[in-house]
């Protein structure tokens, strides 16, 4: 069994060396194996300083039960969904910056790249609650409600919430929904878009281009790339 401090600080680490760090801010957390809660990044430390030793294990009231460190106050985001998702291990929250300002324009995501396709169809779920922190188990349960089934939300004015199996795919997920937003804010900088693949195309796409097997491949290859 893989050590759950090392799954959550590898998964910061990855973020951080992609760019999705916001000076302090941003979560990656895991369930704990055995019931007890969630492990999370702690408080107070930017994605790329986070080792094992400041992973913390939170129960659903955010009360510390392992580790050393404060918790974060959005702790709601991952408790919540974790608790209405039984399929989903692992749930990442950033700051991304393309992604929010992608949602600002209120366009929808259109899969225009490889990235695109993971979301859509159909448009990738929007919370519009409010823009303000989620720091009550009442917004998380929101939040959680909001998400449903898919594997990604946009916190329109605030961020995005990816989630997952495991670290890696939750992780990975981030990463390329940014890189979606992204390319398609590159798009409608030069111009009307006029083209992207069709639903069916996109469907196609997404089980070729994101298999588990080649999700598993890309997130070795960004672990290999911290050096530890």
């Amino acid at each position: 069994m893989s050590d759950p401090r090392l799954d959550v600080s590898n998964g910061c680490r990855v973020l951080g060396a992609a760019d999705q760090g916001d000076f302090i801010w941003g979560h990656v957390s895991l369930r704990d194996a055995d019931g007890r809660g969630t492990w999370m990044k702690a408080a107070t430390w930017g994605f790329e300083e986070v080792g094992p030793d400041r992973v913390i294990l939170i129960d659903d009231d955010g009360e510390v039960l392992d580790g050393d460190g404060r918790r974060h106050i959005e702790f709601p985001i991952h408790t919540e969904i974790l608790a209405a998702r039984p399929d989903v291990g692992s749930v990442v929250h950033t700051h991304a910056p393309h992604a929010v300002a992608l949602a600002a324009t209120g366009a929808l995501l259109r899969p225009i790249s490889h990235e695109g396709t993971l979301f859509v169809p159909p448009d990738i779920a929007r919370f519009t609650e409010t823009g303000d922190l989620i720091m009550t188990r009442a917004l998380g349960r929101s939040v959680a409600a909001c998400i449903g089934d898919r594997n990604a939300l946009l916190l329109v004015n605030h961020g995005i919430v990816t989630v997952g199996v495991d670290v890696a795919r939750s992780v990975m997920t981030a990463l390329l929904l940014d890189r979606a937003c992204a390319m398609q804010l590159r798009a409608m900088a030069a111009g009307e878009m006029t083209h992207w693949s069709s639903d069916a195309e996109a469907l196609s796409k997404r089980g070729r281009c994101y298999s588990d097997a080649l999700l598993d491949q890309a997130w070795e290859y960004l672990v290999r790339g911290l050096g530890a």
